[in-house]
């Protein structure tokens, strides 16, 4: 059946503007990192993309290696361009990101000028695309210059293969030189994919999230329900089909602790009481003073995406509900 996205799909999702740019993105972004490979069920993916975009998602983040296989996210999404989103391209916002291992030899991985412009060859190519919206060097590489891997970027913009340029996971140190770099070479830095939570505030502790504010950066924060922790799936422990118990991915047992899940027990009573699921007020508490542009959630079916969007409707919290959010976590 031909897709036809739905007439009221920007009705109630929140748009924020990107730094300084002209850009804005959904408050609530999906990420193809899990659930969207060779391996899954195609079917699947295409239900949630088609029901992400419904619900005013116009933003969707891949990688190079998301898979598994490396490379099948990227393939999946571009049959889905085709299939069901070629009519609807201007409307939407794709990145994509290199960094990470991708093929052998030396220049398959990190952040040379060979491996970032190859890859992003790659990628477009998988997609079916002329340009991704957002090219993200996806790790800081200790061995090549960062004026290196920079320069990069800076020639995909001016090459057309990419609009906007970002970085993830670098500290604040390393982001101050990289805003200074871009700056001067005319490409400016517009966003910084780090992870963040209620559970993980390292942005916060290393000044990252200052620098960003100073730098007029925006920020997308992945892993922003930890892994699924901060949702109601371990209220009670681990669940026999959870990630946790695959042990895939960076979470394992040995993180789903009693102390933790006494956190979440407690963060859970605050959350219903400012009537919201744990994973939409973990969400909102992310975004909630207008330093992050957006919420980076991942899916592995439909009712996640629209039990996660819920999240804007209540993106306010008090100073006591604050407090006692931190009094929890600090336990």
């Amino acid at each position: 059946m031909t897709y036809v996205a739905s007439d009221n799909r920007y009705d109630s999702m929140v748009y924020n503007r990107t730094g300084h740019s002209g850009l804005f993105l959904p408050a609530i972004s999906l990420g193809l990192w899990h659930n969207f490979g060779g391996v899954d069920t195609f079917e699947n993916g295409r239900a949630m993309l088609r029901r992400a975009f419904d619900l005013g998602i116009t933003h969707f983040d891949l990688a190079n290696n998301y898979g598994p296989p490396p490379g099948s996210a990227e393939e999946m999404f571009g049959k889905i361009l085709q299939t069901d989103f070629k009519p609807y391209r201007d409307e939407l916002i794709i990145s994509t990101k290199a960094g990470y291992h991708m093929w052998d030899g030396p220049y398959g991985e990190w952040g040379s000028k060979k491996y970032l412009i190859a890859s992003l060859d790659q990628s477009l190519k998988r997609m079916g695309l002329d340009y991704v919206d957002i090219y993200y060097s996806h790790r800081p590489d200790p061995d090549t210059p960062l004026e290196e891997t920079m320069a990069a970027l800076d020639q995909v913009v001016r090459q057309g293969k990419a609009l906007y340029v970002g970085i993830s996971s670098y500290s604040a140190e390393q982001t101050k030189e990289a805003t200074r770099i871009l700056n001067n070479l005319g490409t400016p830095l517009l966003i910084h994919q780090p992870s963040y939570s209620m559970l993980n505030r390292w942005i916060e502790e290393d000044g990252l999230q200052d620098v960003l504010e100073e730098e007029k950066v925006g920020s997308i924060a992945f892993c922003p329900l930890q892994q699924g922790l901060l949702t109601n799936k371990y209220m009670k422990g681990i669940p026999p089909q959870s990630r946790a118990a695959k042990e895939t991915g960076a979470l394992g047992e040995d993180q789903v602790t009693e102390q933790v899940i006494r956190k979440i027990q407690g963060l859970h009573e605050v959350a219903a009481r400012r009537g919201q699921t744990l994973a939409q007020m973990a969400l909102a508490w992310v975004l909630r003073n207008g330093k992050v542009t957006s919420a980076l959630i991942g899916a592995s079916k439909v009712s996640q995406i629209e039990d996660n969007v819920q999240a804007v409707r209540n993106l306010k919290f008090s100073q006591d509900e604050l407090d006692e959010i931190d009094r929890i976590l600090q336990d």
